[in-house]
């Protein structure tokens, strides 16, 4: 069972609302070849352990593919060695992976493109995989026995990268994999993103979700969920924030608070976020420090009503903002649709048929919501305009994580790929 621990709240929460500076866009390279470098789309394949790297726009085409699990003898060799290893690592495929191994949950490449880097859950670590040959170049074991979702800075200088057995945080070189920091967490760090130019380092910690404990009055059982702000450089606490009390504060008691994918707007004021089994989404106001809108969505008549059969406590898992700041697209995860929302009005577009899709980001041009389908093997791009389908492109065995990157300008392919 989770340590349950005391949430501290920041007394003054004006003094730090965090809106300084805004976001770089999706929209660098618009898919093109800049300074010897080609923008990219990353596709995490997690069951199949590769990487599918495509156009970041129009066609969605592939370009190459990378095994991210090139040294996967060695690593269970190393697991079936140590008793504690097996376990979680047993653990980890029986439980998250749905009776698969967790090969590749987060990637981001470093800023001359020769490199992409990796984290793995199964094998509980960080690699930096080299693009040319397909070679492990540095790898770091995070604290405890599963990594998760990262961030990467601004000047993509550094990974933040969740350590979730461990309740922490730990950011790395991304050309040397030194650590260089970190800090601690709620239960089951998850979601992280440098903000305001890179000045923070915000964390959200989603507790328990393998457990069947799923009805409103359980909520307790799942864990110390809050968000950590912290400094980006010192990573010196700054702020936390308890959504128990701000959900309890607007009259949704029986809403988790276990804050899934999240998006900010451009000038980092609002923060739109799901949570644990709502089909929807919440608006909160950083600076004013209270949820201020609650967005229901549709629910598909066919998704089963038990909460226990629904993936890791979640209902819908995957939220983008366009670059503009003016339309959200949304990933129903349990409910099979994707949708593109209107952040004024909040008025729902189409809703776009789709099998488990579990991620949401922006194409390179920002024209473009992209999704990945879990449950068919694809990724699907959604135009933000119009809210409808524009194509669908295959890629490896259970798709999640979608990051923008870069590759060197003629790459196709490790060597010998």
């Amino acid at each position: 069972m989770p340590a349950f621990r005391t949430r501290h709240l920041c007394s003054v929460a004006a003094a730090l609302a965090l809106t300084v500076a805004a976001p770089a866009t999706a929209t660098s390279a618009a898919g093109g070849s800049a300074g010897g470098l080609r923008e990219v789309l990353f596709v995490g394949d997690n069951w199949d352990g590769t990487a599918d790297v495509i156009r970041s726009v129009g066609d969605f085409a592939r370009i190459g593919r990378i095994n991210v699990i090139p040294d996967k003898a060695e690593r269970l060799a190393e697991i079936n060695a140590d008793p504690i290893k097996w376990i979680y690592y047993t653990a980890v495929r029986n439980e998250v992976g749905e009776g698969h191994d967790q090969y590749v949950d987060d990637m981001y490449s470093t800023p001359d493109g020769k490199s992409v880097v990796v984290s793995r859950p199964s094998f509980a670590d960080v690699v930096s995989i080299d693009l040319a040959t397909g070679k492990v170049n540095w790898r770091f074991p995070v604290a405890g026995h599963r990594a998760d979702h990262m961030a990467l800075s601004p000047d993509g200088t550094r990974v933040a990268v969740s350590a979730s057995t461990a309740n922490k945080v730990q950011v790395l070189d991304i050309g040397t994999g030194k650590e260089l920091g970190g800090f601690g967490t709620g239960d089951k760090p998850h979601e992280n993103f440098f903000t305001n130019g890179g000045k923070y380092l915000w964390n959200m910690s989603i507790g328990e979700v393998t457990t069947s404990l799923d009805a409103p009055g359980w909520d307790w059982t799942k864990g110390d969920r809050h968000l950590t702000v912290v400094d980006a450089t010192t990573f010196k606490q700054v702020r936390t924030i308890d959504m128990r009390q701000r959900l309890d504060a607007v009259g949704l008691k029986d809403f988790s608070d276990a804050v899934r994918p999240a998006a900010f707007t451009p000038d980092w004021s609002k923060l739109y976020f799901q949570v644990s089994f709502f089909n929807g989404f919440l608006e909160y106001d950083v600076a004013a420090d209270r949820i201020t809108r609650v967005k229901t969505l549709p629910e598909n008549p066919a998704t089963n009503p038990d909460r226990t059969t629904w993936l890791l406590d979640s209902r819908h898992h995957g939220i983008s903002m366009n670059p503009e700041g003016t339309k959200l697209c949304v990933a129903g995860t349990m409910d099979n649709y994707a949708t593109v929302v209107d952040r004024a009005s909040f008025d729902v577009g189409p809703l776009v048929t789709a099998s488990t899709p579990y991620w949401a980001t922006v194409s390179g041009d920002g024209k473009d919501c992209v999704i990945s389908e879990a449950g068919a093997d694809r990724i699907t791009a959604i135009d933000f305009a119009t809210g409808q389908k524009v194509l669908s492109v295959p890629v490896g065995d259970h798709p999640q994580r979608v990051r923008l990157g870069h590759v060197q300008a003629d790459w196709t392919g490790p060597a010998g790929s």
